[in-house]
């Protein structure tokens, strides 16, 4: 039962919008259409809570660490609130997907990806399920961490969009459900 849903990011006005923060997005698309806000600052994140049709509480966090140091605001939270690696769901951004492509994993490696990396670090284990939307590579023989940290182009905007709310409405499917089934795997995995 997934009891916490991480996005990551960095914090920032100049990172807002950049590739690297779409967990973010995701997170402030979902409590939008939830109607709740991350007014609440600890564990080293900003976070919100949402009490499903059912009476559970779900929590959203967005650590302030900055990206690479994620699993540090991951762990305060897991350690506070007792919860297991599975009951974790993180959001975020893979450079091996397409632009838009979502996939939603019940485990897996980090593929690389620093931030959850330092999560997998803070929980111990791989075995927590993930939602990676997909940013692409970059054309040109640009370093990773320019084009990660560079927002999206005009011509990519509308497909990002699509995939920002088709994540959020995979990630609102799997806390009203409580579960990761196998028909929210097939609706969630594409783009």
């Amino acid at each position: 039962m997934v009891k916490l849903v991480v996005g990551l990011g960095n914090p920032g006005k100049e990172y807002e919008r950049t590739r690297h923060n779409v967990g973010w997005m995701v997170l402030d698309k979902l409590c939008e259409e939830l109607g709740c806000s991350f007014s609440r600052e600890k564990f080293d994140g900003l976070f919100a809570e949402y009490y499903t049709g059912d009476g559970r509480k779900v929590f959203f966090l967005k650590p302030l660490t900055f990206m690479n140091r994620s699993g540090e605001s991951v762990g305060k939270f897991v350690r506070f609130y007792k919860l297991q690696p599975q009951e974790v769901l993180v959001v975020y951004d893979d450079l091996d997907l397409p632009v838009g492509k979502l996939r939603l994993r019940l485990k897996g490696s980090s593929g690389g990806h620093r931030g959850v990396l330092s999560v997998e670090g803070a929980l111990g284990t791989q075995n927590f399920p993930r939602l990676r939307v997909g940013i692409g590579r970059p054309e040109r023989k640009e370093e990773v961490v320019d084009y990660v940290l560079s927002p999206f182009g005009e011509e990519e905007l509308e497909v990002v969009e699509r995939a920002i709310s088709k994540a959020a409405d995979c990630v609102k499917s799997i806390v009203e459900s409580g579960e990761i089934n196998n028909k929210i795997m097939n609706r969630c995995n594409g783009g």
